[in-house]
């Protein structure tokens, strides 16, 4: 599958981008967990490794990208080393969980209700990427097709506990993060219904088409910002609001060393 150069360099292009976003994303959570209330903090930290882990693999998959193809003449053409695509889905596998273990954390939920809620969102989450990883790496539509259809049945799973859980949280949060908690429920349905339907594009245009396979990368990457750093962001703000609404006071926490030392 020839590329032309303007495709070649929007999806590198777009790599590069990701990796630059994540990695500051990552230095923005890490450094701002103690403008939180303490028992936010986590959902900061994870919120902070999702976006590494990511960053790490966007790197793999950038110079993975570099490596499959090579400038001859006009188009870049395939070398003897094939894109690896599978460096997304070891991404997905360790990150999705991990959203899902940041969202229940900010949530602050009963530990009962949060640990039953969490094994249920990290089961479904493992079985739709697993699910998944065969169809997308098959030039084969019928294959394809019958792993999407799998994938989709823990997918649908997911979507609908987590819409239906946000919902039930909103009337137990403060005032000022039931907005937050609204607008995190329509993020996770348009970013995550994003996957499905470019996978499902791609096995209608086939997957020798260049432009599809280009759109796919681009739009994977797309929703991977949104998804990662965009959420850990909501997850920043939502965490900012329900410490606030608490009463947790960050001035006073940088005044008190200041304070002791003067003592």
């Amino acid at each position: 599958m020839d590329l032309s150069v303007a495709q070649f360099s929007t999806v590198s292009n777009m790599f590069s981008f990701t990796i630059a976003a994540m990695g500051a994303s990552a230095l923005f959570f890490f450094l701002s967990r103690s403008s939180v209330a303490p028992k936010y903090r986590p959902a900061l930290l994870v919120s902070g490794l999702v976006v590494s882990i990511a960053g790490y693999h966007y790197l793999r998959i950038y110079e993975s990208w570099h490596l499959a193809y090579a400038l001859s003449g006009d188009l870049f053409k395939p070398t003897a080393t094939p894109f690896n695509d599978a460096y997304r889905y070891a991404d997905w596998i360790l990150t999705v969980p991990l959203l899902m273990v940041e969202l229940i954390a900010v949530l602050a939920l009963p530990k009962a209700e949060g640990r039953s809620l969490l094994a249920r969102l990290v089961i479904a989450a493992v079985l739709m990427i697993g699910l998944g990883y065969p169809g997308e790496i098959s030039s084969n539509p019928t294959t394809r097709w019958i792993f999407w259809g799998a994938s989709m049945v823990p997918f649908l799973y997911l979507l609908a506990v987590l819409f239906t859980q946000l919902t039930k949280s909103l009337q137990t949060q403060p005032v000022a993060v039931r907005s937050l908690v609204s607008l995190a429920r329509v993020v996770l349905l348009a970013t995550w219904s994003f996957y499905p339907i470019a996978y499902a594009i791609v096995t209608v245009t086939g997957t020798k088409s260049p432009t599809g396979q280009v759109a796919l990368q681009v739009g994977y990457t797309m929703a991977d910002i949104t998804a990662k750093a965009g959420y850990g962001l909501l997850i920043y703000f939502m965490a900012r609001a329900k410490s606030d609404s608490e009463g947790f006071s960050q001035d006073y926490v940088d005044s008190a060393p200041r304070a002791t030392a003067a003592a």
